[in-house]
C-alpha cells in the first residue's frame, strides 16, 4: 500500500506514464539483468527531480539516481526504494568568434551530442561519441579515451546539492548514486555550479564521487572544424571499438586501469580470456570486458568478476580494481 501512496504522490508534479512499479532493471542497464526496482520514475527537469527527492524524504525510501545505465550491475533482487532516471535532454549551442559554448543536460547521450555537434561542424568531443553513456555519468567519472578526458573541454557543472544528516550513501564512477537516507531540505539554494578547477577531475574520477551533488548539466567548450574533418575521425574510432570491443551486452570495460600495469593483458596473461560462469563470461575479444552472453544472472557476473580478482591476485600479486558500480540487493 505504501509504494501506491509513493506513486500517487508523486503524480501531483510528474506524469504517470513516466512512473512506474515493480519494475524490471535489466530493461535500463546495458548489461540486461537484475531485478526489479519498487518505483522507477523518469525526470525530465529539475522540479521533477526535486519532488521525486522530496517524496522520497516524506515516505522515508532509498533513492537510487541512474542516467543510461551503462556502467552499472544491477542484483538478482533489485532495488529497494525509488529509482530516479536522469532524463534532462536539452542542448544549448551557443556559437562564438573563436570557440563554440555548449550547454548539456545531463541525460543527453553522448552520442547524440556527437551528432549535433557533428551537424554544426564543432570538434573536440569525437573522442566520447561512442562511449554508451550519458553527459552526466561522462561528467562524473571523467570518461575518456583516445587521448580525450572529460575534464579537457567541460567549463562548469550545474549541480544539485545534497545536504543530510546521514552521509551513508554509494556513487558509480559513471553517474548513479544512491541514498540510503534522503536529504531533509531540498530547494533551489542547493542547486551550485562548480567550476572546472572545483571538480578534482582525475582517472575515472572528479568530485562528484564524494557523494554529495546530483550532476543537473555541464557547459563545455569547443572549437570548429570541417564536418568532414570531424566524421572521419569519428569513424575512426568508432571502428577501433567495433573491432577491440565485444558486441555482447556489458557495462564497458569491467576493471580500471592499473597504475602501472594494463589491467585487460593481465588477466589475459593469467588464462582467463573465455572463461565463464553461469552466463557470464570474460569476453573472448577482449579480456577487459565481462559479458552476457545470453542467460547471465547478475550472481553469475559477480561470482565472475571475484574469480578474476582471486586469480590475477594470487597469479600476479596485483588487486586490479573494478570500474562497473555494483547497486541493489
Amino acid at each position: 500500500m505504501k509504494f501506491i501512496e509513493v506513486c500517487q504522490e508523486l503524480t501531483k508534479v510528474i506524469p504517470t506514464t513516466r512512473i512506474y512499479m515493480n519494475e524490471p532493471m535489466k530493461k535500463y542497464t546495458s548489461f540486461k539483468v537484475g531485478g526489479n526496482a519498487d518505483i522507477l520514475v523518469k525526470v525530465k527537469d529539475i522540479k521533477e527531480l526535486m519532488h521525486a527527492v522530496k517524496t522520497a524524504n516524506r515516505y522515508n525510501q532509498m533513492v537510487t539516481v541512474i542516467g543510461n545505465g551503462s556502467n552499472i550491475l544491477v542484483k538478482d533482487n533489485g532495488i529497494r526504494g525509488i529509482v530516479i532516471k536522469i532524463e534532462f535532454d536539452e542542448i544549448n549551442i551557443d556559437k562564438q568568434k573563436d570557440f563554440a559554448i555548449v550547454t548539456v543536460g545531463a541525460g543527453v547521450k553522448l552520442a547524440r551530442l556527437a551528432q549535433d555537434l557533428l551537424s554544426n561542424e564543432i570538434t573536440g568531443f569525437e573522442f566520447a561519441s561512442g562511449i554508451p553513456g550519458t553527459i552526466g555519468g561522462a561528467v562524473k567519472m571523467n570518461a575518456g579515451a583516445y587521448g580525450g578526458e572529460m575534464k579537457d573541454i567541460v567549463i562548469n557543472t550545474k549541480c544539485l546539492k545534497l545536504k543530510r544528516e546521514n552521509k551513508a550513501m554509494r556513487i558509480s564512477n559513471i553517474g548513479d548514486i544512491e541514498i540510503t537516507n534522503p536529504p531533509k531540505c531540498i530547494d533551489e539554494s542547493n542547486i551550485v555550479v562548480l567550476e572546472n578547477k572545483d571538480q578534482n577531475f582525475s582517472y575515472r574520477n572528479s568530485v562528484f564521487s564524494d557523494k554529495k551533488y546530483i550532476i543537473l548539466e555541464t557547459k563545455l567548450q569547443l572549437s570548429y572544424a570541417n564536418k568532414e574533418e570531424i566524421q572521419e575521425k569519428m569513424n575512426e574510432y568508432n571502428q577501433a571499438r567495433r573491432e577491440k570491443q565485444p558486441d555482447l551486452p556489458s557495462a564497458g570495460s569491467t576493471f580500471k586501469r592499473g597504475k602501472d600495469y594494463i589491467t585487460a593483458k593481465l588477466i589475459d596473461e593469467c588464462g582467463l580470456k573465455g572463461y565463464k560462469i553461469g552466463g557470464a563470461q570474460v569476453s573472448e575479444k577482449h579480456a577487459g570486458f565481462i559479458v552476457n552472453t545470453g542467460d547471465a544472472t547478475a550472481q553469475d557476473i559477480i561470482d565472475l568478476i571475484n574469480y578474476v580478482k582471486k586469480v590475477v591476485h594470487e597469479k600476479t600479486g596485483k588487486n586490479i580494481e573494478l570500474e562497473v558500480e555494483i547497486l541493489g540487493e
